[in-house]
């Protein structure tokens, strides 16, 4: 497959990256610098919509790994989605988001992690910027072929844990293990996140991987 990946040099899609590589797939790293990126690559915006119809092109997938609260200049994840549904229009490809965790029940009639007390305040801008991301792709276009990937609660370059390729899928339910914790290391995430791209098994829906 050929696929573009905005968010190249951020963790999980670094982390994506590498793996669809190491499968023998193109994956054109966009970044707004891409200097400490291999070829192909491309540096641009999805807010920029001439680059997003030039650059996907000729893909068969647009992977989506960028933060959902607002940037330097204001605007949002959210601001890009419109542009990606013409693109996933024209070229026929499909798109793959890096979610969140905080939008995933705490259990099947809970809240949202989100909506818990015990949620970082730090962290809910984000958190909320990316449940709106979610909720604007459920009400896509339905010619719009998508999927989001919603990893545990512990995920991120602060725990990166290790490969183990062992691991479960789940829904809209945080995934924890027998004692509780909830967790995913980038490379697990990576190999749900490829499996997806070459076995379509969520076709426009979110899902969740952890232990």
């Amino acid at each position: 497959m050929r696929l573009v990946l905005f968010g190249a040099t951020g963790f999980a899609g670094g982390k994506i990256m590498r793996e669809a590589q190491q499968r023998g797939h193109e994956v054109v790293g966009v970044a707004r610098n891409v200097e400490s990126l291999p070829e192909p690559k491309a540096a641009g915006s999805l807010h920029d919509e001439s680059f997003v119809l030039d650059v996907t092109e000729g893909a068969d997938a647009l992977i989506v790994s960028v933060p959902g609260r607002p940037m330097e200049d204001g605007r949002k994840l959210l601001d890009a989605l419109p542009t990606l549904f013409a693109a996933a229009r024209r070229h026929g490809l499909r798109i793959g988001v890096v979610g969140g965790a905080a939008s995933l029940r705490v259990a099947e009639d809970g809240p949202r992690l989100l909506d818990t007390p015990e949620f970082p305040a730090a962290f809910k801008t984000e958190a909320s910027s990316h449940a709106e991301v979610l909720g604007a792709f459920r009400a896509a276009p339905p010619e719009v072929d998508w999927f989001y990937v919603s990893p545990s609660a512990n995920f991120g370059a602060y725990a990166p844990g290790e490969r183990t390729g062992s691991f479960r899928l789940g829904d809209e339910v945080l995934l924890t293990d027998a004692d509780g914790n909830s967790a995913i290391s980038g490379d697990d995430y990576a190999i749900a996140f490829v499996d997806e791209l070459e076995k379509p098994a969520h076709r426009r829906k979110r899902f969740t991987v952890g232990y």
